[in-house]
């Protein structure tokens, strides 16, 4: 099994309807043979490519003056709405946080058209390409977008903008941290199949105990009742193979029994450039590591979900950076046989 690490970067999010602005995304993905594994490190921040300036209040906030009936996504965003009587263009427009001129572009409308009672108004730009975003979608028989193969010059703000949702969404449906790094984008690669939507889920999952590092990194879950391989898989942003991988007791093709503790992260399970031995607490956090042959600061990193393995083993004097000492810088390769910290609590300082 080969894995490999990348670093993150920072996106911005644009675009009508979208809800939040995001920092910093990046991709894990399974490869056919391993994993392919994100490890954050500091960066700076960059942008996607624009699109159109809008407001930022969530579309999915409507008034209450508004009777018709609507159709949401999976994450709640109203992507249709058919109008009652009374309702007018700019009254819809207003309702969802949309200027007029947009609403009636999106519908082939014109800005001053009158709405008939009965009419299915889109939320979200009309079918068909659209900068940014010119690949084909397959969506579902209520016109909800469900997935999206990628183009060339496709981008992160475009595929957000044409589908309504934010790239924090984008990152959930597909199970993702996130779904953008600085100087090479991997989630966004011509060819590649995304999700658009989120299967439904048990109301009951995902309220199990969850154990953190002390990075503040979930490492350990406990399932309840309803817990399945997706509903974690949205709530860590951990793919079923990944899962399986973590936990091999499990089977994709059973429920998962409730009170089954979940690995969240390799942990106990060694990985490329990571294949050292580990001392844990009672509770299973990981505390010290000690260094393999071949071993690097990022995949030591993403084993055990640490976020910045430097800042637990800081020298007592000097600049910043680390104590231990490394076979090669630029590729972070760690000279093998030493014990280094893995828990920003307890760090080794020397």
């Amino acid at each position: 099994m080969s894995v490999w690490f990348y670093t993150r970067g920072d996106a911005g999010l644009l675009g009508e309807r979208m809800k939040v602005s995001v920092a910093s995304v990046l991709l894990m993905v399974v490869l056919a043979s391993g994993l392919v594994a994100c490890t954050p490190q500091p960066s700076t921040e960059v942008s996607p490519s624009p699109a159109p300036p809008v407001s930022t209040v969530p579309a999915a906030v409507e008034k209450a003056s508004l009777t018709g009936a609507k159709v949401a996504d999976s994450f709640g965003n109203v992507d249709f709405y058919t109008t009652a009587d009374g309702d007018t263009l700019a009254g819809v427009a207003d309702a969802f946080e949309l200027s007029t001129a947009k609403l009636a572009q999106f519908n082939g409308l014109p800005v001053g058209a009158a709405l008939v009672p009965g009419t299915k108004l889109r939320l979200i730009p009309a079918p068909g390409p659209a900068t940014g975003a010119r690949g084909e979608v397959t969506e579902d028989a209520h016109g909800i977008p469900v997935s999206y193969r990628i183009v060339e010059d496709d981008t992160l703000a475009g595929i957000t903008y044409r589908f309504g949702i934010t790239a924090k969404q984008l990152a959930e449906a597909n199970k993702v941290p996130y779904v953008h790094e600085q100087g090479n984008t991997y989630f966004i690669r011509t060819g590649h199949l995304i999700q658009l939507q989120k299967n439904p889920v048990d109301s009951r999952s995902g309220t199990g105990a969850t154990v953190n590092n002390s990075f503040g990194q979930p490492i350990l879950y406990t399932t309840v009742d309803g817990d399945s391989f997706d509903s974690l898989g949205y709530k860590f942003r951990s793919t079923t193979e990944q899962l399986l991988m973590y936990n091999p007791a499990l089977s994709a093709g059973k429920p998962i029994p409730a009170g089954t503790r979940m690995r969240l992260m390799p942990g106990e399970m060694p990985i490329d450039g990571a294949r050292g031995t580990f001392t844990a607490d009672a509770d299973g956090i990981p505390l010290t590591y000690t260094t393999a042959a071949g071993d690097t600061e990022g995949q030591v990193s993403f084993r055990f979900s640490v976020v910045d393995i430097r800042s637990a083993n800081r020298p007592l004097t000097g600049g910043a950076g680390s104590w231990y000492d490394l076979t090669d810088a630029p590729s972070g390769e760690l000279v093998p046989g030493q014990t280094i910290s893995i828990a920003l609590n307890k760090p080794i300082n020397k």
